[in-house]
């Protein structure tokens, strides 16, 4: 094997590892924004509804962001992008109820 086959082997085998590594970011980037604002979400409403402090909040915001991220570890970048859509038209249709009742 000559010095530049070995050399476009090492040059492909790196081309390889950025693609990959950048899939990974880019999915775990993905479901931490995700797990993030739907836990910002549930823990404005119980403080608007239950009226704990800063504290409270800030834990129950870090604690929903670690359960969904356990939650979706094991998740591929199209089931979280369609829990996302799920979880967007939950919110629409519950907006639509606050909106039209008396």
């Amino acid at each position: 094997m000559s010095v530049t086959d070995r050399i476009s082997q090492v040059a492909s085998s790196v081309q390889n590892t950025a693609k990959i590594t950048a899939s990974n970011f880019i999915s775990l980037s993905l479901k931490f924004v995700s797990s993030l604002v739907i836990s910002f979400v549930v823990a404005l409403v119980l403080q608007t509804l239950i009226g704990f402090g800063q504290l409270s909040f800030l834990l129950s915001l870090v604690l929903g962001t670690s359960a969904l991220m356990r939650l979706m570890w094991n998740w591929s970048v199209g089931v979280t992008l369609v829990f996302d859509l799920i979880c967007v038209l939950v919110a629409l249709l519950l907006r639509m109820y606050i909106l039209v009742a008396p």
